[in-house]
């Protein structure tokens, strides 16, 4: 159990002191982390030497830096977008089309569409995050509450894409083919999909506030489009995001909106603004790497699969230990990665389906990952949004109900699989 002090720490100094104090600015969230990496590097076991090459491998890993990039050039394009108008012309072109009550479920569908399309959940939430806030702004309605939509809906592609690299990690491992393992998962999680459209509809019919709707420029679009369609042709996260920062600079320059010099000092401004989300990123890689260097991983492992003596129970079993891998690693791949073959034999015993286990796996990895509020995806949408982490995980009613959703299926034996 002390292995797993560290996030012990990190949970107690952040959200309990801060469901105490009834306020989740009190204590800022890269000092909770900085205090709960001191405590890694200090308070475990081994050689101090041991525990800073632990923490220095964790931070420096190789999907930790591109994450890194991922927030910089995002907040470079937010901010750039947003000083050319971008974000203002796609808000009012929403405004235009969708009537009050479709906004929420479009925000809603619009990011389930997008993130099957490309994958990915980064990609996604770097191109609707500033949309979505501009219509809160737009609309008075809650900033959280609409950039818990867009954040929400990532995690049905990141779950359901067959270019996902947690479905296709969840196939590999457990050895069954994608589309077969699509077919049960969308029996899971599509119910949740189509309840949450018809709330988000009712309550856009509830909506009390006028909304006023301003003038767009087509060619301010662009660069959305730019974003929305390199990443559903397949192109790399990081060309989609450079070649939307090219074109918000260029477009911008046409339109007389900045010159070259003042473009450059708006993505300076972007990039700053990802500094905390940046900082508690590369201190939460570190702590996370201590706490599998100490054993905190094996911890769960072994206490979770030691007592299974039934197949409902072997499900139960691999529904929670990616689970709280994930919580540890803050990274649904690699909980995947690292439970992968755990389950794969959990399975095999206990006779159950491969596309049961992959399903599974990867919809309770996207479960525990959406409701982190250290996870990439909440930090950086907090990041883009201006908001506080913690102020959003109220409103990820998705990756929420998918979770429940698997723990109902494995209960009622759903779906029946031939």
């Amino acid at each position: 159990m002390r292995s797993l002090s560290p996030l012990i720490v990190f949970l107690v100094l952040y959200l309990v002191t801060s469901i105490v104090l009834q306020d989740f600015y009190s204590v800022p969230i890269a000092v909770a982390f900085l205090l709960s990496a001191v405590y890694a590097l200090l308070g475990m076991g081994g050689t101090f030497k041991e525990r800073v090459n632990a923490f220095t491998q964790g931070a420096g890993e190789q999907n930790m830096q591109l994450m890194l990039l991922i927030f910089v050039l995002s907040g470079a394009f937010a901010a750039s977008a947003k000083a050319m108008g971008a974000v203002d012309s796609t808000v009012n072109l929403t405004l235009n089309i969708l009537p009050k009550e479709l906004l929420l479920p479009g925000v809603f569908l619009a990011s389930c569409f997008i993130s099957f399309s490309i994958g990915t959940s980064c990609g996604t939430i770097a191109a609707l995050t500033p949309v979505a806030v501009g219509i809160a702004e737009a609309t008075d309605m809650n900033i959280p509450l609409m950039v818990g939509l867009v954040v929400g809906g990532t995690y049905f592609g990141d779950n359901l894409s067959f270019i996902s690299d947690t479905t296709i990690i969840a196939t590999q491992t457990q050895g069954c083919r994608m589309k077969d393992k699509f077919r049960v998962n969308l029996r899971i999680v599509l119910p949740v999909a189509v309840l949450l459209l018809i709330t988000y509809f009712a309550i856009g019919k509830e909506m009390q506030t006028e909304v006023t709707v301003g003038s767009f420029q087509t060619v301010k679009l662009l660069p959305y489009l730019c974003i929305i369609l390199t990443a559903i042709y397949g192109m790399n996260v990081i060309l989609v995001l450079i070649l939307g920062l090219a074109s918000t600079g260029i477009i911008g320059m046409l339109t007389g909106d900045f010159t070259i010099l003042s473009w450059f000092s708006y993505m300076n401004e972007g990039m700053m603004g990802m500094a905390e989300l940046i900082l508690c990123t590369f201190l939460a890689g570190g702590i996370l790497s201590v706490i599998r260097s100490q054993g905190g991983i094996d911890y769960i492992i072994q206490h979770i699969t030691r007592h299974i003596d039934s197949r409902k129970g072997a499900e139960y079993a691999i529904a929670a230990l990616v689970a709280l891998v994930n919580v540890c690693t803050a990274n649904n791949t690699v909980a995947i990665i690292t439970t992968g073959g755990i389950a794969h034999d959990i399975a095999q015993r206990f006779g159950i389906d491969p596309r049961r286990s992959a399903s599974i796996l990867d919809t309770m990895s996207c479960f525990a990952q959406g409701l982190l509020p250290y996870g990439a995806q909440v930090l950086i949408a907090a990041g883009l949004a201006g908001i506080n982490p913690i102020s959003i995980i109220p409103y990820l009613y998705y990756p929420l109900l998918i979770g429940i959703a698997v723990l109902i299926s494995i209960a009622v034996g759903y779906p029946k699989l031939k």
